[in-house]
């Protein structure tokens, strides 16, 4: 069955084109939501842009989805936490309006300080009204800028471009980086509120930045402060701030973004030439419109091909510049997550990934991911990249990371720990080249054996015959060996412990395991299926 793609609201045909390359495509730009739920369970991929409304109801009945691809910064008009849980990706185009969005931002500070929509309004009436409509210059004054993504950061080299003063506040971002711009740093929200002439907004819309201009915080400002707000409605009380322009503590307002679109009732629209208002258009250019249904509809193309999304939401952990310099160590990663939690009984309570060596340098956050999902699909059906860290969560195990500049003789080494309420076990592994996985010990014992599908894990007493009688048996069972590593715990130690690895072409009943572990010698005989 080919990877099917539907896509609702009007997508430049461009985008149609690129995701045609490898899917299967249907375009209904007009569908309800009764609609779309009826439909959607038989689609891999949903492309979108803001008219569709991505709902619980809606996830519920989507059976096949794997990814939901919202044209545009924002997924608001999508339930993540739904998505997330059933293992759908949500991606978006976080980039592909940037200039768009900044340079709306801009113009409407620009209408805003000259009066630039009455003074268009009042000449189409035929009146003359260069005094009433004296504007204010943005020269020398403060901008106080609040989130410095992409876009609140080009707003800022714009406007210090025009000779602005910018004070950014961004608790995620360094001193350092905003300070290179030419921006002073704001420690706090305080300083923005009292120090800007114009305060603008680039955050998401959350619990944090809900109403987040509101009466107390505009009660903070400088009297005859100017608001823009071109990022998301929500993060401004929209009657809290009509009330401050009618009292003069606010000055103008320049708002391209609702509480609730279309708008209807907001106070705003009452405040005739005291406000600037625009339906939504800080994305609204011919190009970003291209930019960003193209950079989704080539992510949906990429994933279709297996390939990782630049721009997951719900999985930050696998962001590109971030998974680049341990994506060879993936595939390891999730099988010795997997291998561990097969050889261990109970129930698991914790698990602990060390990186050694060069992994000890590097984000290993996408390597957590991949041991989460390898310790949870052995238990636990439908485990993906995206909702292994939520599953994990919900189940109560305990994730811990640390790290070591000791990887033995290796360049890098991962070593995943897991404890259950009944024993802990430890799996060590690293990559040879770029491309060669190895499984380097298991609880102490020393090996050396590629992950495969079939593989039989047998702890026994370091004595002559062993293997043989091993081979006899699976010889018997018509089991083939392909690969096998026999590995004492102490290196050079005769007559001690020693673990045998086999790894065989066919799965290994129950059966097989208990005339294994009849064997004189033989500890435990474990039956182990990875994704090789």
């Amino acid at each position: 069955m080919g990877y099917k793609v539907l896509v609702t609201d009007k997508i430049n045909e461009i985008a149609v084109k690129i995701l045609q390359e490898t899917c299967e495509v249907d375009y209904k730009p007009v569908l309800d939501a009764e609609e779309l739920k009826a439909v959607i369970k038989d689609y891999d991929a949903l492309m979108i842009r803001s008219s569709s409304k991505i709902t619980k109801d809606i996830i519920a009945s989507a059976d096949r989805l794997k990814v939901i691809g919202r044209a545009g910064v924002g997924v608001d008009n999508v339930d993540t936490d739904a998505a997330t849980d059933k293992g759908i990706i949500v991606i978006n185009s976080p980039e592909g309006n940037t200039v768009a969005a900044a340079e709306h931002t801009i113009a409407m500070m620009l209408a805003m300080a000259r009066h630039i929509p009455a003074a268009d309004a009042s000449i189409k009436t035929g009146k003359w009204e260069r005094s009433s409509l004296t504007g204010k210059e943005i020269f020398n004054k403060t901008l106080g800028v609040i989130g410095f993504g992409k876009i609140g950061s080009r707003v800022t080299s714009v406007a210090r471009a025009m000779g602005m003063k910018v004070l950014v506040f961004d608790p995620f971002v360094g001193k350092e980086i905003v300070e290179k711009t030419g921006a002073s740093y704001a420690s706090s929200l305080d300083d923005i509120w009292e120090s800007s002439d114009f305060i603008t907004l680039h955050v998401p819309k959350n619990k944090d930045t809900l109403n987040l201009i509101n009466k107390d915080t505009i009660a903070k400002t400088k009297r005859g402060v100017r608001i823009i707000n071109c990022a998301r409605g929500g993060i401004v009380n929209e009657s809290d701030l009509a009330e401050a322009i009618r009292s003069g503590r606010v000055e103008m307002a320049a708002i391209d973004v609702f509480d609730k679109e279309p708008v209807e009732a907001s106070p705003l629209l009452e405040l005739g030439g005291k406000v600037v208002l625009t339906p939504h258009l800080g994305a609204s250019t011919e190009e970003a419109q291209i930019n960003v249904a193209v950079d989704v509809a080539e992510q949906i193309r990429d994933i279709s091909r297996g390939l990782p999304a630049r721009s997951a939401v719900n999985i930050p952990s696998l962001k590109p510049e971030v998974l680049e310099p341990v994506r060879h160590y993936m595939a390891l990663a999730e099988n010795l997550g997997s291998l561990v939690r097969q050889v261990t009984a109970g129930v698991t309570e914790e698990v602990e990934i060390v990186a050694c060596g060069e992994l000890a340098e590097l984000d290993i956050s996408p390597l957590i991911v991949a041991v989460t999902k390898g310790v949870l699909e052995c238990s636990i059906e439908g485990v993906n990249y995206v909702n292994a860290p939520r599953l994990a969560q919900k189940s109560g195990i305990h994730f811990k990371k640390s790290a070591s500049t000791d990887a033995e003789c290796y360049t890098g080494l991962l070593r995943v720990v897991l404890t259950t309420d009944k024993e802990t076990n430890v799996t060590v592994g690293t990559v040879l080249g770029m491309d060669v996985p190895r499984i380097l010990g298991i609880n102490g014992y020393l090996t050396s054996i590629e992950p495969a599908g079939h593989m039989l894990v047998l702890p026994h007493k370091d004595k002559p015959g062993m293997v043989a009688k091993v081979a006899t048996l699976l010889s018997k069972e018509n089991i083939n060996i392909s690969m096998m590593q026999v590995g004492r715990k102490v290196r050079g130690q005769a007559g001690g412990e020693s673990i045998m690895i086999l790894n065989v072409d066919d799965p290994v009943t129950g059966h097989i395991l208990r005339e294994l572990q009849k064997i004189d010698g033989i500890y435990s005989a474990k039956y182990v299926n990875l994704k090789a």
